[in-house]
């Protein structure tokens, strides 16, 4: 049923799935212990019915349908593994490696939106300290 639905519906579907999933996991810092796939879940189930224009779009037969939330739970996991598996760029882990000299930190990161979280964090203690 996914595959049926237009490219356009298609790529807001991955786009909204792929901003909630970074927002939520910059809402719990990206602690692993903490994330829930539930809480994501419903994080996202509020974002796409009251700020995705697409929703609205597809009809309530096919929202109803089990065929239909087993291929945009399929699409989930595999935006989701997309995020988790790009690497950060060069340029993302020298910015980090000169920010955490400066403070004396020691954070981790695995993926380039990970990276992007750990950046903004530390920008925010730099300019907290100067």
């Amino acid at each position: 049923m996914y595959n049926d639905l237009s490219p356009n519906i298609k790529s807001s579907i991955t786009r909204s799935i792929t901003q909630t999933f970074e927002q939520y996991m910059s809402d719990i810092a990206w602690d692993e212990e903490l994330y829930d796939i539930e809480d994501f879940i419903d994080s996202w189930r509020e974002y796409i019915t009251t700020k995705a224009l697409w929703y609205e779009r597809i009809s309530d037969d096919m929202k109803a349908n089990p065929k239909f939330h087993e291929d945009l739970a399929q699409r989930i996991n595999e935006v989701i593994q997309r995020i988790i598996s790009e690497p950060p760029s060069e340029e993302q882990i020298a910015n980090i490696q000169i920010m955490q000299e400066k403070l004396d930190t020691h954070y981790s990161y695995d993926c380039k939106a990970e990276a992007v979280f750990v950046e903004s964090l530390l920008k925010d203690r730099l300019n907290k300290e100067q």
